[in-house]
This record gives C-alpha cells, sequence and structure tokens, in this order.
C-alpha cells in the first residue's frame, strides 16, 4: 500500500509540472503564485549556487597552487641536478686534459731518459704561507723516497721531504730561500745549466717575490761566472750535479741577468716553467740508478 501511494503521488507531481510548463509557456505573464514560486526556487539556488562557486574556485586555486609548487620542486631538483653534473662533466674534462698532458710528457722522456714517473694527486695544500707545502697520495708502499724530486707536464715542482706509508710532503720549488738552507738541512740548493749549453752553471738557493704580480714568485739563480754565455730567453734545467735533482728537468726561463750585490759573479732571475697556483696532478721522477 505504501508503494502504490508514493507512487501515485510521483505521478500526480509529474502531470502537476508538466501542466504549469504547458499554462507558462502558453502564456506571457505568470500568476503571483507562479511568480512567488519562481522567485522562491531561483532565490534558494542563489544561495547555494554562489557558495558552490566560491568553493569549486577555491579548492582549484589551491589544486593550482599544489601543482604549481610540485612543478617547481621537480624543476629545481633537475636544474640542481643538472648543475652537479655540469661541475663533474669539467672536472673529469680537466682531469683527462691533465692526464693526456702528462702521459705526452712521460712519453716524450722515454726517449730523453731512463727516469720512472709515478704519478700522484695532490690531496692536501698547506694554508700556512711560511710552510706552503703540499702532500700526495703516494707514499713508501708506492716505492716513494725522501727527495725525490716531483714534476708536472710542465716542469719542476720540488721535492719530497717526508714520507709515510700511504702519503709524502712536498715543498714547492718556489718556496726554497738560502737562509733555511744554511739552517735547515732539508732544503736542498739546486745546480742548475743551460739547455744545450751545459758550460753555463749556477745555483738556485732562493725565490722572491714579484713586484709586478704578488702571488708568482721568481728563482735567484746565483754564482754565474762573469764568461758565462748565459742570456735572457734561456730554458734553464737541472745540472744533476747537486745528488738530489736528476738531471735535465726543466726549471724555467731567464728573465733577467746582472753583476750580484758583490759584484764577483752574476746572478739570473728565472720564471719557473710550472704553474703552482692549478696544480691537481704530480709525478715523482725515480732515477733506477739510485734505488
Amino acid at each position: 500500500m505504501g508503494n502504490k501511494k508514493l507512487l501515485m503521488l510521483l505521478f500526480f507531481l509529474i502531470v502537476f509540472i508538466a501542466l504549469m510548463g504547458l499554462t507558462i509557456q502558453s502564456r506571457e505573464k505568470l500568476t503571483w503564485p507562479e511568480m512567488f514560486v519562481k522567485d522562491t526556487v531561483s532565490w534558494t539556488q542563489g544561495l547555494f549556487i554562489k557558495p558552490a562557486r566560491y568553493v569549486r574556485g577555491w579548492v582549484e586555486d589551491i589544486r593550482s597552487i599544489r601543482l604549481t609548487y610540485e612543478e617547481s620542486k621537480v624543476l629545481k631538483s633537475r636544474l640542481s641536478q643538472s648543475a652537479i653534473d655540469t661541475m663533474k662533466l669539467n672536472q673529469l674534462e680537466i682531469q683527462n686534459k691533465d692526464l693526456k698532458k702528462m702521459l705526452n710528457f712521460t712519453e716524450r722522456q722515454k726517449l730523453a731518459d731512463k727516469y720512472i714517473y709515478h704519478v700522484a694527486e695532490i690531496v692536501a695544500i698547506s694554508p700556512d704561507p711560511y710552510s706552503n707545502i703540499i702532500n700526495i697520495n703516494l707514499g713508501s708502499n708506492d716505492g716513494i723516497k725522501v727527495n725525490m724530486a716531483v714534476v708536472s707536464s710542465e716542469g719542476l715542482i720540488g721535492r719530497v721531504t717526508r714520507v709515510d706509508n700511504f702519503y709524502s710532503t712536498v715543498q714547492r720549488l718556489i718556496d726554497i730561500d738560502d737562509e733555511s738552507i744554511s739552517i735547515t738541512p732539508n732544503t736542498k740548493a739546486i745546480s742548475a745549466t743551460v739547455k744545450g749549453n751545459e758550460a753555463s752553471f749556477g745555483i738556485i738557493e732562493k725565490a722572491e717575490i714579484n713586484e709586478d704580480n704578488p702571488e708568482m714568485k721568481r728563482l735567484v739563480m746565483t754564482k754565474i761566472d762573469t764568461s758565462d754565455l748565459l742570456k735572457v730567453g734561456d730554458t734553464i734545467i737541472t745540472s744533476g750535479m747537486g745528488q738530489i735533482f736528476p738531471k735535465g728537468i726543466v726549471i724555467g726561463k731567464v728573465i733577467s741577468k746582472e753583476p750580484d750585490d758583490f759584484g764577483i759573479n752574476y746572478k739570473a732571475l728565472i720564471e719557473p716553467a710550472a704553474d703552482f697556483n692549478h696544480l691537481r696532478y704530480v709525478m715523482v721522477v725515480e732515477v733506477p740508478d739510485v734505488r
């Protein structure tokens, strides 16, 4: 019975709405009950539609902000990774370039001498300006010994002053000075000559600040005989007479020559061939006959 009543009610409601529709379509003006119903329905719909639109817009704004945040997060991550990859690529390119230079250097040196070159990476540089030493990742386990010469593909870097099992300390060429030579036996002067003119001879025992470029030091070569034909532009190499540095290692070029302070001999300023500001890899020179 309940279902029949409900069905009858729905039937009459549908008929009523249909008749109202037909009546409204056939007349231009509405009766006041019809206008009341229409206005009431419109006002009620407005109450619900406006908040619904506001809520929908607010939800869409939140969704848009969230999507923008997620996209920004992804872009930042990609940008950061791209920067890291670029930095790694640049480092690998520099490393590859340095190692190629060393390979070419050792291949050339095979034709000139029988030295053995141990490639080492610089792992630390002392920040102390009065003791600017460097540490390399080769030690006694790799056959490294104190006083072995250290070079780059450009020229002489210095010598090994301390050896541990896996690491060694290197004194740079530009950090030697005549006062420490007389006081500290660990600091050695360098016996030098001119490439292509072994009759020339001098001693490099200190370095001095370059007034034009304070970051660059120049080597002072002393005890040059007055009859020596050494001249500006000559390439200075190790003579091998000092029993520390093997013969034939490039030191630098002569940039000036003048009488010494006593007027007995000449002295010359040497610009180092090696770049000490951008060292990453060096080579420790082993002379087979010495071992």
